[in-house]
Order: C-alpha cells, then sequence, then structure tokens
C-alpha cells in the first residue's frame, strides 16, 4: 500500500475520465447561455453563519456534515456544503437588487459535506448550481426546471420527469409543521435517535428520513396540500399549469420536502425512469423566498436547481451515454540522433503555435520504440526526421491510419500539408 492515499470520501480525476468532465461543463455552458444565465464564482470557504443560518440549523447538513474550522483570526469558517447560500449572500453583498430583475446566475465547483461515503457521495463532490433571484413569478420556476430539462436532454439522458410539490410558506408552514409534530409526536415510540432530534427541532425533516421501516408511518401523516394558504395554492396551480403547457411530465410527491430549511413554496426533482432500481432521482431544487432575509438582505424571491457532476456521470454511464472523445495530439515527431532531435524540438513548438497537436518520446529511444508509442497514442501522421531529411531539409511522413507508402514533403510547406490533411482538404 502506498504511504499516502486520498482521503476517505474524495476521489482521484484521472485522465480518462476527464472526458465525461468536459463534456458535461461544455454542455451546461452551452444551455445556460441558451437561457441567459451568467456565471459565477464565490469562496469555497464563507462565515459558518452563512450556511447555519442559511441552510438551517435542524438540518443535518449544519448539525453533522459541515467541514468547519477555525482561521487564524479566530473566526468560524466552513467549507460549502452547497452553493444558493453563498450566491445569494453575493446578491446581497454586491447590491444585485438594483440589477435588471431576476439576476440569473450558475456556478461549477467542488463542495464538501462529511457524509458517510457511498456510491456517488463523497465528501468532496461537483456541484452544477443555478440560480433565478429577484422574481416571484411561477414561469421563472418553469423556467429553471426548463433548463435541467434541456441540459439532462443535451446529455443524452432520457425518460426523465419531475416530481413536484409545495412546501408552503412563512404563512402556512407553521400550521402544517404543528400538526406533523403532533403526528409523529404519538409515534416516537417508532422514530430513530435521529428522527427524535428531528421532531424536537425541525419535524418537516422526518419526511426525509432514510429509515426504511417508518415508511408507513409517512404516508400516514398529514398532507401539506391540506395546509397550504391561497397565495401558494395559485402558485403551484399556475407551475402546473406551465408544466402542461410545455407537454413535461410529472407528479405531485406531497412527501417531497428535499433537505435544505431554506426551501418554500415549490420543490421539485428530476427523476428518469430508464435508471434501474430506486435510484431514480437524479437532482433537484425549489424556491428559497426567505433566505435572502435570513442573511441581512431586504426580502427577495429566489429559485434555484442543483445537479451533482458525479451523479449526472454515473447516470450518463448506467445508460450507456458516451461523451465525444477529448481532442488529442494528431501527429508524432519520430527522430533519429542528435541533431534530428533539436530539430524535432522546433517543428514540434512550430506545430503546437500553429494549432496542431504534436508528442515527441524521450530517452532517446530507438526509432522501432518510437513507432510503437506513436501508434499508441494514436495519432494520424508520424514525421520522421535523420540525418537523410536534415541534409535534404525534407521531411518523412508516415500515415498511421491509410495503408499508404511513407511520402516526403518539403520542410517549408509540411505545416500547409498537415493542416490539409487533418482537416480532410486533401484526398
Amino acid at each position: 500500500m502506498p504511504q499516502y492515499q486520498r482521503p476517505t470520501g474524495t476521489n482521484d480525476i484521472l485522465p480518462d475520465e476527464q472526458a465525461y468532465w468536459h463534456y458535461i461543463f461544455d454542455r451546461i455552458h452551452h444551455v445556460a447561455a441558451l437561457y441567459g444565465y451568467q456565471q459565477i464564482e464565490t469562496p469555497i470557504f464563507e462565515d459558518t453563519a452563512v450556511f447555519a443560518r442559511g441552510v438551517g440549523e435542524g438540518t443535518d447538513i449544519v448539525q453533522k456534515e459541515m467541514y468547519t474550522f477555525e482561521d487564524r483570526g479566530g473566526g468560524s469558517l466552513t467549507l460549502r456544503p452547497e452553493f444558493t447560500a453563498g450566491v445569494v449572500r453575493a446578491y446581497i453583498e454586491n447590491g444585485m437588487k438594483v440589477w435588471p430583475q431576476p439576476v440569473k446566475l450558475y456556478s461549477i465547483g467542488p463542495a464538501f459535506r462529511h457524509d458517510r461515503p457511498q456510491a456517488n457521495r463523497y465528501r468532496q463532490f461537483w456541484q452544477f448550481n443555478a440560480e433565478a433571484i429577484g422574481e416571484q413569478d411561477p414561469a421563472i420556476d418553469l423556467e429553471i426546471m426548463s433548463l435541467a430539462w434541456d441540459l439532462y436532454t443535451a446529455l443524452g439522458i432520457t425518460e426523465i420527469s419531475f416530481q413536484v410539490n409545495s412546501t408552503g410558506c412563512s404563512k402556512c408552514r407553521p400550521t402544517y409543521i404543528e400538526q406533523l409534530a403532533a403526528f409523529f409526536a404519538q409515534h416516537e415510540g417508532r422514530l430513530d435517535e435521529n428522527d427524535q432530534r428531528r421532531l424536537a427541532s425541525n419535524p418537516l425533516r422526518i419526511l426525509d428520513t432514510k429509515d426504511a421501516s417508518i415508511q408507513d408511518l409517512i404516508e400516514s401523516a398529514p398532507n401539506i396540500s391540506d395546509y397550504v394558504c391561497d397565495e401558494c395554492r395559485e402558485h403551484f396551480d399556475t407551475l402546473l399549469s406551465y408544466l402542461d403547457l410545455q407537454g413535461r411530465p410529472y407528479t405531485i410527491n406531497p412527501r417531497l420536502v428535499r433537505g435544505l430549511d431554506y426551501y418554500t413554496k415549490t420543490v421539485f426533482e428530476v427523476w428518469s425512469s430508464a435508471l434501474g432500481g430506486a435510484q431514480s432521482a437524479i437532482s433537484g431544487g425549489g424556491r428559497y423566498d426567505g433566505l435572502a432575509e435570513v442573511l441581512g438582505g431586504e426580502p427577495t424571491p429566489g429559485v434555484g436547481y442543483a445537479a451533482g457532476i458525479e451523479r449526472t456521470i454515473s447516470v450518463m454511464q448506467e445508460l450507456d451515454v458516451r461523451p465525444p472523445e477529448l481532442t488529442s495530439p494528431r501527429v508524432a515527431l519520430i527522430y533519429l540522433g542528435d541533431a534530428a532531435k533539436r530539430a524535432c524540438i522546433a517543428l514540434a513548438s512550430e506545430l503546437r503555435s500553429r494549432d496542431i497537436g504534436a508528442v515527441m518520446f524521450f530517452d532517446d529511444p530507438s526509432m522501432r520504440s518510437q513507432m510503437r508509442s506513436a501508434d499508441r497514442e494514436d495519432v494520424r501522421y508520424a514525421l520522421i526526421l535523420g540525418d537523410r531529411e536534415l541534409e535534404q531539409d525534407v521531411v518523412a511522413v508516415k500515415d498511421m491510419v491509410k495503408d499508404v507508402a511513407q511520402q516526403t514533403i518539403e520542410r517549408g510547406v509540411i505545416v500547409s500539408w498537415l493542416k490539409e490533411g487533418l482537416n480532410g482538404s486533401r484526398q
């Protein structure tokens, strides 16, 4: 075993996995631009209060999963466990309330939770996050959901649909939580230690429990739809009418609450029925109309969405969706002797400056060894230089794909010759 290993719950993203990451990032940038979302980068760590207050003191994230540390100045900092609280903090701090509303932002980057490592769940993980801040219209909820839909469609993820619910607002949710607490208090003996803690701090979180033994209890718990106010009901019904208008399939899931306290009104998840087993949910989001106030700003509505990059890759692999291959060098430089090696170094630099990828092989290997390496690199052409080529100011060219005789090309035209061959303009 090596002396040092990566920390538990983290991953090395190796070169042969990078095609998925590049492709997903490219599709994110493309789809976000189609919707008019602009990229924002916030710090990887924030004042602990940003997440403790924003995400919610009673959540598992704050109670058990945050990486919190004291900095050298004595302040408490936390590695971001999610993006939304930090983005809303940036919205407030940078005066974005005077920008045209809604402010539409997106981010891509790592987040951190001290969770139990398992399939597609890491302690350092990557997320794509989209936020629309400053608009109450349910049409912006639809836009966020449509952005998610179009991203997965662009990635080749099929048979998707939404699970959707309304979690009420500050006016109607307290009554529901009171009834929910009373219901679960009658069955407290069936709750595990974690859910008993939730009962005391935030009964709504019990609906999100992973305890399979009380799923029947959750099914018989009070339903949020019986308690939402007229404003929340109208918002939700309008959103559903927009989904119908677009022909987006959805299921109303009254037990869907998501795991963060800042959610109000709309919550949703994206599911794919093409996935086997119970892991149909692939991402989610919702509305957070009170978050800006919690973080010291003015009342400002908002809605957002987050997708885990590792989870997205896993779904693509399960559905056998393959990303395009990354661009790799198309030319290998083969040299015979020290003078030819120096000439190859100069030629490689020239080719790269003209946007032609080129590789060399070192430690003065034999020509046979270099040709084998060129074949492994899957290049199109091998350019061969030796004493004879240097004397005649030419380059010997071997086509590594077509079974044709080796050619001799004048050194002064080799760049244009390669460009023609690589872009297919020469038959």
